[in-house]
């Protein structure tokens, strides 16, 4: 069963993170054979971290998400100030790793993690927005899914890590399901892991 799980940063808490590297990689290398993606996202100033983004297919549903999660070091350690845990459905069905359009490079900066945080819809009634890849999505998805309840009947929004010229083109993949959100937020993101 496939979660995102989306660690938002406590402001001041770079030395915390600075100190927990190795024990947050250490940590995920536990989980290298479920990860579908991961990496931080990052303030405007390309340096500071403001949270930490990973896509993880684990067996054990919900429970073992919120294990995942909150055993997580940085986390045990009050580095983050919120987590966002929502079953997710991986519809490109890969991972970060088998991006055709590689994670290196000199656009390194432009890759973004964006969340549609929707308002709920019930799947049964068949209005939920984005249950499908966009219909000209290109070659710059990196991943894509909706975000779930954790029963898996209720669609609650959207994730997606894509290439991206800025924040408002990272954004405008969710676009045409505008009216179902309460929010669309575009972090740059970073493919993560040891290098």
């Amino acid at each position: 069963m496939e979660f995102l799980c989306y660690h938002r940063d406590r402001p001041g808490s770079l030395p915390v993170r600075m100190d927990l590297l190795e024990a947050h990689w250490s940590y995920m290398d536990g989980y290298e054979k479920e990860l579908i993606a991961r990496g931080p996202t990052m303030a405007e100033d390309g340096e500071t971290p403001t949270g930490s983004v990973h896509i993880v297919d684990l067996p054990g549903g919900p429970a073992a998400a919120r294990a995942f999660a909150f055993d997580e070091p940085t986390y045990q350690a009050g580095g983050y100030r919120d987590v966002l845990v929502r079953r997710w459905h991986n519809l490109l069905g890969r991972t970060m790793w088998q991006f055709p359009g590689g994670l290196g490079g000199d656009d390194a900066g432009s890759r973004f993690l964006v969340l549609g945080l929707g308002i709920p819809v019930p799947l049964d009634d068949g209005t939920a927005p984005d249950l499908a890849l966009p219909a000209d999505p290109g070659g710059d998805l990196i991943s894509y899914g909706p975000m779930l309840s954790d029963d898996g009947t209720t669609w609650l929004g959207t994730a997606a890590i894509l290439r991206a010229p800025d924040a408002t083109a990272a954004r405008a993949v969710l676009t045409e399901a505008d009216d179902r959100y309460a929010a669309i937020e575009a972090h740059t993101w970073y493919p993560g892991g040891r290098r």
